[in-house]
């Protein structure tokens, strides 16, 4: 329900939400139209700036070219580090574009419409926000920035991530798990959602339902990548998937405070690793799985359920896939804080890569426990740090504390409900 707006009777509260549909539904409509106009006035009138659109069009040329060996696709910005399906997008793009820059901002503007669609339908299905602070997500000066005038290919994995996020809302576990799979063959920072995903996966679907998911999802990895993977394999897995790649501190957004040769460090990555980790089990077992007993609990009732299931194989073969419906409002919640969690603990945060996360911030802060104003206050300081350029050691620090306010109102906030309805195996 939307914070403020409800007043205790069942018919008070009818009237209510119905009051905030129409509002946000009015408001969104009236935004979207908006927007339209402001991406055609960015395209129009905000000198381009090439960053890596160049680096993009050499590594597809050499891919249409026929080099599937991925050591050898390499732009001016250096080698191809993005897995397949990035190269499939960007030659479609190329296709359509001419590999032209204009009409390829065209076609990002329409991405950006499309993508602001999909999240304010995510937002309107779990009714958190009130109705005015839909606002909130049209008004990053660095976002249009990232979709308009720079191209990234974060623009369209973090598109997709809202698509299959759209899709989790209305219980579509493969359709979502196939969708999110693309997204991380363009990008591989999608994969900050996965371990959320999993434990989604585990509160809602059968062992035949996770493993299906999981298969779909690999499947999906094993296709788009298998003209590389044929031929040259270890070319392909060690520069698609490298997790150890090391950023430039000059560019980097957030611990910009950390001396450079700490912050390239091994120590450092492994330290944040570590840290990272400590707070998603931390968050599962106290937060999100609070309702089961906790996070070993759920994994030792479902361990449990798993081997009754294979030992009666004709039970297993047949059992529905969903045997609990999850609540809109507990997925969003789940993937949204696990993907912040993530971002507080990435050693470098391009300026790109607020588009990780900017369209969860709304939720993020009214997920809080916090006023009003120091909600609008903390969504105003983060924007700001993301637009200081070069950032600089202070701007960095703050960016800091203002994730760790915002990952402490969470911590704090109400646990909320996570089932919203059982549904037992056919099978018994």
């Amino acid at each position: 329900m939307a914070r403020g707006l409800y007043f205790g009777t069942k018919s008070s509260a009818k009237y209510s939400k119905g009051y905030w549909i129409s509002k946000s539904a009015a408001l969104t409509s009236a935004l979207l139209v908006a927007e339209v106009i402001l991406v055609a006035l960015i395209i129009y009138f905000v000198p381009y700036t090439k960053i890596d659109w160049d680096a993009y069009m050499s590594q597809v040329d050499g891919f249409l070219g026929g080099e599937r060996d991925y050591s050898n696709l390499k732009g001016d910005t250096g080698p191809l580090v993005y897995p397949a399906g990035f190269l499939y997008v960007y030659s479609a793009i190329k296709f359509l574009t001419g590999g032209q820059v204009l009409p390829a901002q065209i076609l990002f503007g329409i991405l950006y419409i499309v993508n602001l669609g999909i999240v304010f339908l995510i937002y309107q299905s779990i009714d958190v926000l009130p109705w005015w602070a839909f606002v909130l997500l049209c008004l990053s000066k660095r976002v249009h920035s990232i979709f308009m005038l720079r191209l990234f290919n974060d623009c369209v994995a973090m598109t997709m991530l809202h698509a299959a996020m759209l899709l989790l809302l209305y219980q579509k576990w493969h359709s979502a798990l196939i969708i999110f799979s693309a997204a991380v063959s363009v990008k591989m920072n999608v994969l900050l959602f996965a371990p959320p995903l999993l434990l989604l996966m585990l509160k809602a679907l059968s062992v035949k339902g996770i493993l299906s998911c999981l298969l779909s999802a690999a499947l999906v990895q094993v296709v788009l990548g298998l003209p590389f993977l044929l031929l040259y394999p270890k070319a392909y897995i060690s520069r698609a998937f490298n997790l150890g790649r090391v950023f430039i501190h000059f560019w980097s957004v957030n611990f910009k405070f950390v001396p450079e040769e700490i912050f390239i460090s091994k120590e450092l990555a492994s330290a944040l690793l570590v840290i990272h980790l400590t707070l998603l089990l931390i968050f599962a077992h106290y937060k999100w799985c609070k309702y089961e007993g906790g996070l070993f609990n759920l994994l030792c009732s479902r361990l449990c359920d798993a081997i009754k299931k294979l030992v009666h194989i004709q039970q297993f073969l047949y059992c529905e896939s969903i045997i609990h419906v999850l609540r809109k409002e507990h997925i969003v919640a789940v993937m949204f804080v696990g993907n912040f969690i993530g971002i507080i603990c990435a050693r470098s945060l391009h300026y790109q890569f607020y588009s990780w996360y900017f369209f969860s911030l709304p939720f993020l802060l009214w997920k809080t426990p916090f006023p009003t104003i120091i909600r609008l206050l903390l969504f105003a300081g983060v924007e700001f740090c993301w637009n200081i350029y070069p950032s600089t050691s202070f701007s960095s620090l703050i960016l800091l504390f203002l994730h760790l306010s915002i990952l402490w109102g969470l911590w704090i906030s109400p646990i909320e409900q996570p089932i919203a309805e059982k549904e037992s195996c056919s099978s018994g």
